[in-house]
């Protein structure tokens, strides 16, 4: 088999996962990059607002999508570009979760997938810091000049999967989860006259409901939600997706996020993450808050856990540091 595969990357207008507003691909073929494709569009009606917070990141604003086309009018484009390929993502549980809940909201059909996610497959295979995409690519020798572009994020994607196959001589994306002995990832397809729409669609829809109740009662908290109480460390689900990338890590949070940190321990231990209160020897994974970045591991703005983990990496312990972003992106 040739090693084949599209690489794609959404950027969403706002914190529901389902409000796609561009999409970049990447198809390889024979291991060489031969096609990219971009799109910009309108999310689903209903779900089309912009957070100030996903501007900032990506740089799309409602005004740039005013005149496209709304998601369910894009993704037969998209589907056909993708054709049979597998997948691959940087945190593919954020873009297949993307296609899923936009389709369902949409009342579209989407299709099936294998896919690949870049940073399950480079924890074991680089020894990192943080495995956000910037520290990712520049392991994998992969330029990445202008992160949360849809595009560019989806080249060097593929760069990453191309040099992670490099790695282990193989040519298919299936041969790299054989040789490492894992099962390849499916996306079920999704049919809107057969199928329910999906627990994270409902979840998110439930919460927007509440937040929208609150806002019209005048009951709605404003602010950032404090954390100063740690709040009990719940059991991991130990039937989550064993292909998620926070199943089987021990997590830490440190730092204020935008949602209290009892809610995002249980986020964290609905995917099969078992959290904690300290960094120890176990811990894997630290999520910070408080507007952090990958760049600040290098220029010394951090909490006193956060300082701990960079102690210990140095000891050889393999923990990653995931920002605010990154984290709600896993959890959906």
């Amino acid at each position: 088999m040739a090693l084949d595969f599209t690489a794609i990357d959404f950027e969403t207008a706002n914190g529901f996962r389902g409000s796609p507003c561009s999409v970049g691909l990447t198809r390889v073929r024979g291991g060489v990059i031969v096609e990219e494709g971009y799109w910009l569009m309108r999310p689903p009606e209903g779900h089309d607002h912009f957070d100030s917070r996903n501007i900032t990141i990506h740089g799309i604003t409602p005004d740039d999508v005013a005149g496209a086309p709304r998601f369910a009018d894009v993704f037969g484009e998209v589907s056909a570009f993708i054709g049979e390929d597998a997948l691959v993502a940087h945190n593919a549980a954020f873009d297949l979760g993307v296609i899923r809940s936009a389709s369902e909201v949409s009342g579209i059909a989407a299709p099936a997938f294998d896919y690949a996610c870049t940073v399950v497959l480079s924890r074991k295979n680089y020894s990192l810091p943080s495995y956000s995409l910037p520290f990712v690519a520049e392991a994998a020798g992969v330029p990445l000049r202008n992160h949360h572009d849809a595009t560019e994020d989806a080249r060097a994607c593929a760069g990453i999967m191309l040099d992670i196959a490099g790695k282990h001589g193989v040519d298919s994306v299936r041969g790299v989860f054989e040789s490492m002995r894992l099962a390849m990832p499916h996306a079920e397809a999704y049919n809107p006259a057969t199928d329910e729409v999906s627990k994270a669609t409902r979840s998110a829809l439930e919460r927007i409901a509440e937040m929208k109740d609150g806002l019209a009662n005048g009951t709605a908290r404003g602010g950032r939600s404090s954390w100063s109480t740690e709040g009990p460390n719940p059991e991991p689900n130990a039937h989550a997706d064993v292909a998620h990338p926070l199943f089987g890590q021990t997590v830490v949070f440190t730092g204020d996020l935008s949602l209290g940190r009892p809610q995002a321990k249980t986020m964290a231990a609905a995917h099969g993450a078992q959290c904690a209160s300290n960094v120890t020897l176990k811990t894997t994974v630290l999520v910070v808050g408080s507007g952090f970045a990958a760049a600040d591991l290098s220029n010394g703005r951090l909490t006193s856990k956060a300082k701990r983990v960079l102690d210990l990496q140095r000891r050889g312990q393999g923990i990653e540091v995931l920002s605010e972003g990154e984290f709600m992106q896993m959890v959906g």
